[in-house]
């Protein structure tokens, strides 16, 4: 497999190069050359296959010959070893859960899954790599803990100060090891333009990579939780329409490429707090970043989503053809709160701010008779658990996964400006 920059002006790469890479050197970001959809056979007897098996189907192709099939889904055994359950909210509506794993967040997956990739391209090598990965919240937490001990990597995380809960920084400041934090005075869009910057800066010269989902073995393993959601309706006679809190667009984009591999899913819905670029793309036509706006949903507070040009190029850049099957809204933090009540009175479900914007997705949509709404839960309550807790009459229990690191003391190094970071890396 082969896979080329979505800026047009630097070489084909492999899937380890763009791995190792993480960007191009044009500073685009990679996209597959060729997309074969999975046969109808696979995909009707679904259920017959464990989420092991189904994981490796999805994802084989975009990996091709460079890692060994045996080593392949031994990687794949590693990265997929918790449950992704669908929790009925109603009789039309259903939440997936993505907060079973170490982190208790969606990129769990995905984080696992580079690490694994990225240790196994470098074994042999004397040379370390150095990730470096921007967070709005949960990528920190999820990178840190599927990169803790890797050999031959080092990791490096930037996060903008106070605006992540205290429980996603207690996750990516308290580990150590090959893991070091950057608090960053700005908001995350500072924090993903120093990555970038960095990764075109010649004096740097140690080999850096990205671990957010502009990494493409970061974002396409994302392709299996709609997978593993489809495996797991009970009917699969309405059509399906899923409804993603958005922030990068990472994981959104990855279910249009679950589509585009033969999965039967009508409409994507990409539901975001207020900063919301994409839904006001979708109404003028003009794309126009924003400078991102903290809400309580921090883990979307996201102005210049870097996925949102694959999903154009997903739609052949055509916004007609993108808008059929994919809107976009935007929601205030009042409107989360109020929804987050509704929710947990009607069902005595507790949904996190992420979620609760994912649920008012489908409900501004408005689901057909014939319809079936999903809506993925990013994060357990508890990396929210000020906002959950002063929102619903509930008092949240700490999973063992919290309870290990809550008191852990914070190391977190300060960066006001690119110069900061290059400093670092430079050491």
């Amino acid at each position: 497999m082969n896979y080329y920059s979505l800026h047009h002006k630097s070489p084909k790469s492999t899937f380890k190069n763009a791995v190792v890479q993480g960007l191009a050197k044009d500073r685009g970001i990679y996209f597959p050359d060729t997309i074969t959809p999975l046969s109808k056979d696979f995909i009707e007897n679904i259920s017959e296959y464990s989420n092991h098996e189904i994981a490796y189907e999805v994802i084989k192709q975009f990996v091709g010959d460079e890692i060994p099939a045996e080593k392949l889904k031994k990687i794949i055994k590693e990265t997929v070893s918790f449950d992704f359950p669908l929790v009925k909210i109603d009789d039309n509506i259903a939440s997936l859960e993505l907060f079973h794993g170490p982190t208790m967040a969606f990129k769990d997956v995905g984080a696992k899954f580079m690490s694994q990739c990225l240790e196994y391209f470098n074994q042999g090598n004397t040379d370390e790599i150095t990730v470096l990965v921007a967070t709005s919240g949960d990528t920190g937490g999820a990178v840190a803990n599927g990169f803790l001990g890797a050999k031959g990597v080092n990791v490096v995380i930037l996060y903008p100060s106070g605006k992540v809960s205290d429980i996603q920084e207690k996750q990516l400041t308290t580990l150590g090891q090959n893991i070091t934090a950057l608090e960053v005075d700005g908001v995350f869009d500072d924090c993903q333009e120093m990555v970038k910057t960095a990764f075109l800066d010649e004096e740097i010269t140690k080999t850096l990579t990205s671990a957010n989902s502009i990494n493409v073995a970061r974002w396409l393993p994302q392709m299996f939780y709609f997978f593993f959601a489809y495996k797991e309706l009970q009917s699969k006679n309405k059509e399906l329409v899923f409804s993603v809190p958005s922030g990068n667009f990472g994981n959104i984009c990855a279910g249009i490429m679950a589509q585009k591999l033969g999965l039967p899913i009508k409409h994507f819905i990409a539901s975001t707090n207020i900063n919301d670029t994409v839904p006001t793309y979708l109404v003028e036509g003009i794309y126009k970043p924003k400078p991102s706006k903290a809400t309580i949903s921090n883990a979307m507070d996201v102005g210049n989503p870097s996925n949102f040009i694959r999903i154009q190029e997903l739609f052949n850049n055509d916004l007609e053809t993108l808008k059929d099957a994919f809107s976009s809204y935007s929601f205030t933090d009042d409107e989360t709160r109020a929804t987050m009540k509704d929710i947990y009175r009607n069902t005595g479900y507790v949904a996190e701010p992420h979620g609760a914007v994912g649920y008012l997705g489908l409900k501004k949509y408005g689901l057909k008779e014939n319809e079936f709404g999903i809506f993925l839960e990013t994060a357990h309550p508890v990396k929210f658990l000020d906002v959950v807790e002063d929102v619903l009459p509930v008092k949240v229990e700490i999973p063992e996964q919290i309870k290990k690191i809550i008191n852990n003391k914070k190391v977190a190094f300060k960066a006001s400006n690119y110069q900061d970071l290059k400093d670092f890396l430079m050491k």
